[in-house]
């Protein structure tokens, strides 16, 4: 199991030494997110900041760029990462999509499908020279000339992460990616129950299992060197938490446990506005259900013992501090990796 942090850091000038600064500190991976800045900048920069240290979108919106665009901007972070780059793409809302973005919102499981399988094929052409020939519902790629091609690579094989929540999203996952991006909202047993066997049933149309692919599940996690620094991060995340859980989306998770009356009364919450007294309605045993909680010390092996078998790389939900010592995190990666199940 692999060990990932998110990137907290999207001014330019300052990515590459915290690019290295995450690498020294043992993580395997880092996480761009694409809210406020472009997710695939940064990567760039860190990667060529590093040498060791894998770089991902998680995510960036599948439908605000075309499939061209999304190959070519991945192939040359491949090219310049050498073979250390993963592109996850997510769907976002309709409302996202259509009143912010300008993107089609329409169909998004089939649509996301088949901008996969576009993106792949674009790929194809790059590294083999194939004639360009897919036509689909939604994209097509059947036009290219050497003049915008820009040829092969040394690593051509970009692993593609999809995020998803519902039954749907995850068994397209499993027809067509490479890995399935976990919603941080989330439980294990919502991951073993619905998650692990929906993507394993899309990937049963290709000849493949859930085994085949490889599941990234952002972490909750609630620790501090103090009683007051653990309460005030126990509040931060229950906050978080009722945010996720008041949004319809994220329902199905909340039911599963028997908690949806909660979801509705959250929904209302935020619909009046009143966000501050949201993070009240989590209860103990939804903090413990939807966050790992434990002593520094202890996180680790706490973090790996409830994903080991489930998912194949975990990060925190929020990225590390800038100012936080690297020997303490040092230490936190270290026993990550050591701990057994």
């Amino acid at each position: 199991m692999k060990i990932d942090a998110q990137l907290g850091q999207f001014d330019l000038e300052k990515v590459p030494a915290e690019a290295q600064r995450l690498e020294r500190m043992g993580f395997d991976a880092v996480w761009s997110f694409e809210s406020t800045h472009n997710p695939f900048l940064p990567l760039t920069i860190g990667a060529l900041a590093t040498s060791s240290l894998m770089v991902g979108t998680n995510i960036a919106v599948a439908f605000a760029r075309s499939p061209m665009i999304t190959a070519t901007v991945a192939w040359d972070i491949q090219r310049a990462s050498r073979g250390r780059f993963m592109l996850g793409l997510g769907t976002q809302v309709r409302a996202h999509n259509v009143r912010r973005l300008s993107a089609p919102s329409d169909s998004p499981a089939p649509r996301v499908n088949e901008l996969i399988r576009c993106i792949r094929a674009i790929w194809d052409t790059f590294q083999n020279g194939s004639k360009p020939n897919f036509k689909g519902r939604f994209y097509q790629f059947s036009l290219i000339t050497p003049f915008f091609n820009p040829g092969p690579i040394d690593h051509p094989q970009i692993p593609i992460y999809l995020a998803g929540v519902k039954p749907l999203m995850c068994r397209t996952a499993g027809e067509v990616a490479d890995g399935f991006t976990v919603h941080p909202m989330h439980s294990v047993r919502y991951l073993n129950e619905v998650v692990r066997p929906n993507i394993d049933a899309g990937a049963k149309k290709r000849g493949k299992s859930v085994d085949d692919l490889t599941l990234f599940a952002p972490v909750f996690a609630v620790s501090g060197e103090t009683e007051s620094a653990r309460l005030e991060k126990e509040a931060e995340i229950c906050d978080q938490i009722s945010f996720y859980a008041a949004t319809p989306n994220y329902r199905d998770v909340m039911a599963l446990h028997g908690w949806e009356a909660v979801a509705e009364k959250l929904s209302k919450l935020a619909r009046s506005g009143d966000w501050d007294k949201m993070g009240r309605h989590i209860t103990d045993e939804m903090l413990d259900v939807f966050s790992v909680c434990g002593a520094a010390a202890e996180l680790p092996g706490i973090m790996r013992e409830r994903y080991q078998g489930v998912v194949q790389r975990v990060s925190l939900y929020f990225p590390i501090p800038p100012d936080a010592p690297e020997g303490p995190w040092q230490t936190f990666t270290a026993g990550f990796k050591q701990s057994v199940a």
